[in-house]
């Protein structure tokens, strides 16, 4: 209709027995519509519903070490940082110092910085390594393309487990109707 002055907009809803809504109230001039206010709600509430429901859940795991780790142990723990970060998830690296080794926060940051170095093709440094009362924290996130595969091959999953779910017959109800009650 165009621009149209305040009082004829309310004197064209009035007429259609229609509600004057204000669509876009921060436009100039401000962007109104003739149409039903309990169905814009509706519908508005709606696309809000479906926003959230397509919104990714972002998981944040995380890995303890210790500054004097065995290599071992070291590789174990970076083995699962991997398969965390191939999985689409934030790892949040946590150095735990105890008793003499807080004044050597060198060892906790050198561990990190080779840790990052090893993972770098799969992930970044979201926050740097930095010092938290007794604990030196860092957190790693999985590059984009890493965590766009991790998120296609983790859509299919969910739907076998539940038909598999449905399928099988609970163990739980096939043992009783079995037994004889002597």
């Amino acid at each position: 209709m165009g621009i149209v002055p305040l009082e004829r907009a309310l004197q064209l809803a009035a007429d259609v027995d229609l509600d004057l809504v204000e669509v876009a109230p921060m436009a100039r001039p401000p962007v109104c519509k003739l149409m039903d206010f309990g169905k814009f709600k509706y519908e508005s509430a709606l696309k809000a519903r479906e926003a959230r429901r397509n919104q990714q859940q972002t998981v944040i795991k995380e890995m303890k070490l210790r500054p004097k780790i065995d290599p071992h142990d070291y590789e174990t723990k970076k083995g699962h940082v991997v398969r965390f970060l191939k999985a689409g998830d934030k790892v949040k690296v946590t150095i735990m110092f105890r008793g003499r080794e807080q004044s050597r926060p060198e060892l906790g940051y050198r561990l990190l910085r080779r840790l990052e170095s090893e993972i770098s093709e799969l992930g970044y440094v979201e926050a740097a390594p930095k010092q938290d009362g007794r604990n030196m924290i860092m957190v790693l996130a999985p590059h984009r393309a890493v965590k766009a595969s991790a998120t296609a091959a983790r859509g299919g999953a969910p739907r076998e487990r539940e038909t598999g779910a449905a399928e099988a017959p609970p163990a739980e109800a096939a043992g009783p109707a079995g037994t004889t009650g002597e």
